[in-house]
């Protein structure tokens, strides 16, 4: 019986493993800002979930410029990736979000969508409701990142069904991205 050297390797850094990029395109990466959320810190109350003290469920404001010429349209998305789950967990995705429109309003990832540009939709989230859903990390579980991204895409229509998952969304314009703009946020539930 053969036996395979098992080499013992670093366990990763909570904050640094599972890493959504690692297995996409290399894109070139453009602006992405907002009034209610700063790259790097803390989710502000009022974007967790409702069902955490504080938390209102209200999408982030979110501003963007310099993607790359021949940009059809944008894909935002939301996704904690050190959900214990084994996949994370999708809190917001939009599709078909038109080259003109380079702007959310906080709050346009309510269940009416109205603060959406026209043709724009919701995928339904990992709760499956189609609809922003604030950050909730399990009490205890630890610091959670949060990446908020806008994708620019070579298409005007991406083409997915309005009832398909995230994931799926991800899969189809994996091969439509010119490029990317991120902000991540953290958030933790003390025990």
């Amino acid at each position: 019986m053969k036996y395979r050297k098992l080499i013992p390797v670093e366990e990763p850094n909570a904050m640094s493993a599972n890493d959504p990029f690692a297995r996409l395109p290399e894109v070139p990466s453009f602006t992405v800002t907002s009034t209610t959320l700063a790259d790097g810190a803390t989710w502000p109350a009022a974007q967790m979930s409702a069902g955490v003290p504080g938390g209102k469920d209200v999408s982030p404001h979110l501003s963007w410029s310099g993607a790359p010429a021949g940009t059809k349209s944008y894909a935002v998305t939301a996704y904690d990736p050190d959900a214990p789950t084994g996949s994370g967990f999708w809190h917001w995705a939009v599709a078909d979000i038109p080259a003109t429109v380079t702007e959310l309003p906080e709050g346009a990832g309510d269940e009416t969508g109205l603060g959406l540009p026209e043709g724009t939709f919701q995928l339904p989230n990992d709760a499956r409701a189609a609809r922003y859903i604030g950050a909730a990390p399990p009490a205890g579980h630890g610091p959670h990142r949060y990446f908020v991204v806008v994708h620019a895409l070579d298409v005007e229509s991406i083409g997915v069904p309005a009832e398909a998952t995230p994931a799926y969304l991800g899969f189809v314009i994996s091969g439509h991205i010119l490029a990317r703009a991120v902000l991540t946020a953290t958030a933790e539930t003390p025990a």
